[in-house]
């Protein structure tokens, strides 16, 4: 069993085997780190979110602020992005810190989070809440059509997924690269047809990820790993996660652009 997900590859839990007497990891206790982890994440995004928006008075959704000075979110952005990463390195190389890091890196996404919502909010109104409901209810799509085997996970649709991803983060990369030179791959960020199809071919890989996700924690929780990976189990689940939002916030933006 594989996934690209660095934090959530068996490779990488081979080292902790040996350490499994005790407590162990079990999928319930995963299912409840992850809901803590949410939790940290909401309130740390509702915290940014709350410096540019408030709640519209005559209708629903949100509106900008406009009674006060503009804040500017772009060092809770930063101290989201870099730190969140930072984090996320730190616990893939150190998971038994996983109990302290993956709550600090769910507090930190959430920085990142809450800006860049707020920010896309701005520009489209009611963006956000579909982006958020699209995200869960995908998951939750996902996990009944995993748990009912009506997506079986075989070794051709790990590698598959796996190739996908990896293709994906190749393209992000290299944009990035380019970006030091001021260049880009334009198209895909583009609202015209081809970045919207790219943006739908991310948005169903990510989401994808989330059964190599569900089916990692369910083998791993049979292996009797110790405790703390339940901590890894839910920040590794996390990283996806947010990765799918963001790309369905992405295509959604797109889409709302060409109106």
């Amino acid at each position: 069993m594989r996934t690209k997900n660095p934090a959530l590859n068996l490779k990488a839990f081979d080292q902790v085997r040996s350490y499994g007497s005790g407590e162990s990891m079990t999928i319930q206790g995963t299912v409840n780190k992850t809901f803590v982890m949410l939790f940290l994440l909401v309130m740390s995004a509702s915290w940014v979110w709350s410096k540019l928006m408030r709640p519209a008075a005559l209708v629903g959704g949100f509106e900008a602020v406009a009674d006060k000075p503009v804040v500017n979110v772009g060092p809770y952005l930063m101290l989201g992005l870099i730190g969140g990463m930072i984090v996320a390195l730190v616990t893939i190389f150190k998971k038994e810190w996983a109990p302290v890091s993956a709550p600090i890196y769910a507090v930190l996404e959430g920085l990142f989070i809450g800006g860049i919502s707020a920010i896309f909010e701005m520009q489209y109104p009611g963006i956000v809440i579909q982006a958020v409901s699209l995200t869960f209810a995908t998951m939750f799509s996902l996990l009944v059509a995993y748990k009912f085997q009506i997506i079986r996970v075989t070794q051709k649709f790990r590698m598959g997924i796996i190739a996908a991803t990896g293709a994906i983060c190749l393209v992000y990369f290299i944009n990035f690269i380019m970006s030091f030179f001021g260049g880009s791959i334009s198209v895909i960020h583009s609202n015209g047809t081809f970045g919207i199809v790219f943006s739908l071919i991310v948005v169903a890989i990510a989401a994808l990820n989330l059964v190599l996700d569900f089916d990692f924690i369910e083998n791993a929780s049979l292996m009797g790993l110790p405790k703390y990976m339940e901590w890894y189990g839910a920040f590794g689940l996390m990283v996806t996660l947010v990765w799918l939002y963001i790309e369905i916030l992405r295509l959604l933006s797109k889409l709302r652009s060409r109106d």
